[in-house]
């Protein structure tokens, strides 16, 4: 369906029991951030937060599509999997042979409907410039501050319009905004994206880059922002498609050469000028839960400031998860899942992106396997593949199991994996946020092959069925006091996987542990030994694996190791360990900067605290950071170096 703006979509949300509202004054640098991160963590994500009073004239509404209930009334369907039928069906309508007149006839009604969708700029204002600051100010909006450390309040939903200078086809994208003052915001567009390209197109022309960010309106065009399109394929027409309606667009007031969407709450107006110092922005609490660190990026300059008469400002907070993203990328999931069946991938059954993994980091698919090295083919077409060449670590399982029980995958997985061959390490350009990279943007990625294998895939040397030992983790922690915690409890499960949390105290520590502990006769079997931090509680299973993932490069840290089988000549196992501790200069050899885990600071803790009963949001909720801060190194969270 279609919201008319985002005040519709809030009723719908009100009606629906999905929205609570906030009367209490709550501040938006730091208190609104505390107060979403305690519900967004709640079960099946909490409600959506309408902040009505935040020292401003406009409220706040956050945690929105926190949730699929939510992800699913934003996109207007009942289930996120019925867009991807809708896109699936689309597609093989337009690829089916037409082989007579009357196809060709019965065509005419889709592609009408397909028209129908595309954007369309209609003259003169639209209700998103019902009102226009006469000097345009952004202290008037109330951008928010999420996290203790970040370099000051970011605008954290924009949806940020570009044009290519010599082509003039307009990119739609979403990228965080620093504001240092009423008139200028940092636009972090990485190196990667589209309107980093734009900028680099301006500044060989040595001219000034149009730019417009809008905040609001139907909450298609924020997700359709985030959406991972191919380059030149305009995201209003993903937009209409979801919304079965086309955009409406209208001109900006001062940079007409860009069009956005009438209906929106907020349109902020400016340009950027490529001949300009860049201006260092950050730190921010990113999606990864740790800080991203701060760099060099260009000066964004506002122009004009309009809004409706009744705009609510949007915003959300990214932070350890899950948080509101998370459903986002759910979305983004099932609904490109088609596509890539269709156009990249025609083996692919499913894919998952667990929580844990936030994105890019693992990804699991499912295909019908139907020839050696099939795996292996996949894990080439993904990784060649738009924003798919981000991904760390790939998980290609087949036809013979469910990716959505992470307890059976593993057990699959597992039963069916030779360390030493069926794991793939390669490199490329990884997510810029990714701090394990020893260079930015540079790292390793990692191909697990889950399948079952084919004779032609089998090492004939290779015992693979052994059932480890009961581990004695009291005289494995006293023979080797660097291990502060072991978590074994996968092996009842017929997982021979272990967590083992490790201090480290002197250069290639843990790949010399791991081949020590791989030299005991007990850990026989084992295939897999993953390594944290001495401060991570490896008992919980979610928050080691989040550790892990964001830690890890996988071919720098993975360690295979081949051990003869005792009695049996010629015969070898094998396991792997992966060290997914964080890196230092002293230890490691690490040069860049390791971020800090994002957690809110004591003071705002307890404010929020004692502000709780009047808010009027059900019973106390205990900050989520409480769990994270000893985890963390000293007070202010720094890594030694």
């Amino acid at each position: 369906m279609a919201y008319k703006n985002l005040k519709h979509f809030i009723d719908t949300l009100d009606k629906a029991g999905e929205l609570v509202r906030i009367k209490t004054f709550v501040d938006p640098i730091l208190e609104i951030s505390e107060i979403t991160d305690r519900i967004s963590k709640s079960p099946d994500g909490g409600k959506a937060l309408l902040f009505e009073n935040t020292g401003t004239d406009f409220p706040v509404l956050m945690n929105s599509m926190g949730s699929l209930k939510r992800m699913c009334l934003a996109l207007g369907v009942n289930e996120l999997d019925d867009i991807a039928r809708q896109i699936e069906d689309l597609f093989k309508m337009l690829s089916k042979p037409k082989e007579s007149i009357l196809d060709k006839l019965a065509m005419l009604p889709k592609l009408g409907q397909f028209a129908s969708w595309m954007p369309k700029v209609v003259s003169g204002k639209g209700a998103c410039q019902e009102v226009v600051m006469a000097n345009p100010d952004l202290s008037k909006i109330p951008v928010i501050q999420c996290w203790p450390k970040d370099g000051g309040p970011f605008i954290t939903l924009p949806v940020i319009h570009t044009k290519d200078p010599h082509t003039g086809i307009r990119n739609v994208g979403m990228y965080r905004m620093q504001v240092f003052d009423g008139q200028m915001t940092g636009m972090h567009w990485h190196k990667h994206k589209v309107s980093a390209k734009h900028y680099n197109e301006y500044k060989a022309l040595k001219k000034r880059m149009p730019v417009a960010v809008v905040l609001g309106g139907d909450p298609v065009y924020t997700y359709s922002a985030t959406a991972p399109l191919p380059e030149n394929v305009d995201e209003y027409m993903l937009a209409g498609f979801l919304r079965k309606q086309k955009v409406e667009l209208v001109k900006c007031i001062s940079q007409p050469e860009i069009e956005v969407p009438a209906d929106a709450d907020f349109v902020i107006e400016g340009y950027v000028d490529p001949e300009e110092d860049l201006i260092w922005e950050g730190p921010f609490g990113d999606h990864t839960g740790y800080y991203s660190l701060a760099d060099w990026y260009p000066r964004f300059h506002v122009t004009a400031i309009t809004h409706r008469k009744d705009a609510v400002y949007p915003a959300t907070i990214v932070g350890i998860p899950p948080q509101e993203d998370a459903y986002l990328g759910k979305a983004t999931e099932r609904i490109f899942l088609a596509p890539i069946k269709m156009a990249m991938v025609p083996e692919m059954i499913d894919m998952e992106m667990p929580v844990e993994g936030v994105f890019h980091n693992l990804v699991i698919s499912k295909i019908k396997k139907d020839y050696p090295g099939q795996a292996q083919k996949v894990m080439n077409a993904m990784w060649g593949a738009g924003q798919m060449m981000f991904n760390k670590i790939l998980v290609v399982a087949d036809q013979h199991t469910t990716i959505s029980d992470y307890k059976s995958l593993a057990q699959y997985m597992f039963k069916h994996l030779n360390p030493a061959t069926d794991i793939y390490f390669s490199q490329g350009p990884m997510d810029v946020l990714d701090h394990s990279c020893s260079k930015m943007g540079f790292g390793g990625k990692m191909c697990i092959d889950a399948t079952t294998k084919y004779d032609e895939e089998i090492l004939d040397s290779h015992v693979r069925d052994i059932k480890p030992a009961a581990i004695n983790k009291a005289e494995l922690q006293k023979r080797f006091p660097e291990i502060k915690g072991i978590n074994d409890s996968l092996l009842a499960m017929d997982i021979p996987c272990l967590f083992v949390a490790v201090q480290k105290a002197r250069p290639l520590h843990v790949k010399e542990l791991n081949e020590q502990l791989y030299a005991l006769p007990e850990m026989l079997g084992i295939k897999m030994i993953i390594y944290v931090e001495h401060t991570v509680d490896v008992s919980d299973l979610a928050t080691t694996l989040w550790r892990f993932c964001n830690n890890l490069d996988p071919r720098r840290d993975s360690f295979v190791v081949r051990n003869p089988v005792a009695g049996q000549p010629g015969k070898e196992w094998a396991g792997v360990g992966m060290d997914g501790t964080l890196k230092t200069r002293l230890l490691d050899g690490f040069e860049r900067d390791w971020p800090n885990i994002v957690v809110a600071d004591d003071e705002t803790i307890r404010k929020v605290d004692e502000k709780w009963a009047s808010l009027n949001i059900g019973p106390f909720l205990p900050s989520p950071s409480l769990k994270y801060k000893p985890q963390m190194y000293g007070e202010e969270a720094v890594v030694p170096q």
